[in-house]
């Protein structure tokens, strides 16, 4: 249940609901499986899992929710030959060639034969509301990711007003001074990772694993221009992870420490043991989120609407992947 990821969102408006409403408000959605002729199907499921049959786990004025999604698994390769093979039969019965559309509709009717037999995949993901810090909290390690589930969540509760998390300094800028000077801001230690760009150039990239982040050459790079774009950080010396240019948080690691302290807890059952690393979990986060936003200036309060963050941070993803090829690694 400890978040591996960290999307954050910044509720505009006050959460007035309780957890039984929520809860209430949920229940309509419940996660039913794919149907024969399902493609996917995405719905909200006890936090708990087996052990428990709320749709909303609440701890200390935090509302924990869960969302499963199941999709058919059809590997594209399979299809793509079926639909050559049958265009190419077509062919030679009529000794025609078969044309763009006629190969989609014979696409449509091999994957409406395929799905009832097709294997589904299933995946859960959590998020916690925090009323009292004004949060929405997502593991979720893609804007895409977060921005569903809180689009189903909005659709089962009517109205969710919130903007992704931002702050008022540059994050890029204020990495890149960071490291630069170099000084951690206080709370913090640099960690081993980061990742810099150039900002006249997109597709430069370097990224910089199990190094000393203080080191010449990456002081050399700095100072040539290049920018930090992720960075790994040490919180307390006890959760370490990798902050990006759009404040998301991703590899967590909470220490052994942090995990004893919840383990230690006198639960008699799943729901206690549970309960017992939520709390201990929203505690840290909550004080981990203030001091990254307070050493990054402050909250911005007008920062863009999850639509923009989203499409943007959609983009961001895919050039990653295409200068996948052209990455640095020292």
């Amino acid at each position: 249940m400890w978040f591996k990821n960290l999307r954050v969102y910044r509720l505009t408006k006050e959460f007035a609901l309780t957890a039984e409403k929520l809860n209430e408000l949920l229940e309509p959605h419940a996660f039913v499986p794919c149907g024969s002729q399902d493609a996917a199907r995405y719905g909200w499921v006890a936090p708990l899992g087996r052990h428990g049959s709320e749709l909303v786990h609440a701890a200390n004025g935090y509302f924990m929710v869960c969302a499963k999604k199941q999709e058919k698994v059809i590997p594209a390769a399979v299809v793509n030959e079926k639909v050559e093979e049958l265009a190419q039969a077509i062919s030679e019965k009529e000794a025609r060639q078969v044309g763009r559309k006629e190969r989609q509709n014979l696409k449509d009717e091999v994957l409406l034969e395929m799905r009832p037999k097709a294997f589904a995949r299933s995946r859960l993901q959590y998020a916690y509301i925090a009323p009292k810090d004004g949060w929405v909290v997502v593991d979720a390690s893609s804007a895409s990711a977060a921005e569903e589930l809180l689009e189903n969540l909005r659709e089962a509760i009517s109205s969710l007003a919130v903007v992704p998390l931002a702050a008022k300094n540059l994050p890029q800028q204020t990495m890149t001074h960071w490291l630069t000077a170099p000084e951690a801001p206080a709370q913090f230690e640099f960690g081993h990772e980061c990742e810099l760009r150039d900002p006249k150039d997109s597709g430069s990239v370097i990224r910089c694993k199990n190094q000393d982040l203080c080191a010449e050459e990456i002081h050399n790079h700095l100072v040539a221009g290049l920018q930090v774009h992720k960075l790994g950080l040490l919180w307390r010396g006890g959760v370490e992870f990798l902050v990006d240019d759009q404040l998301s948080l991703k590899r967590i690691k909470f220490s052994d420490e942090l995990v004893e302290k919840a383990d230690s807890a006198d639960a008699e059952n799943a729901a206690q043991r549970f309960d017992a690393d939520f709390s201990v979990m929203t505690l840290e986060i909550s004080a981990l989120l203030k001091d990254l936003l307070a050493a990054f200036g402050g909250a911005n309060m007008e920062s863009a609407s999850v639509e923009e963050i989203v499409a943007r941070a959609s983009r961001a993803e895919a050039e990653q992947t295409a200068r996948e090829v052209e990455e640095v690694v020292f």
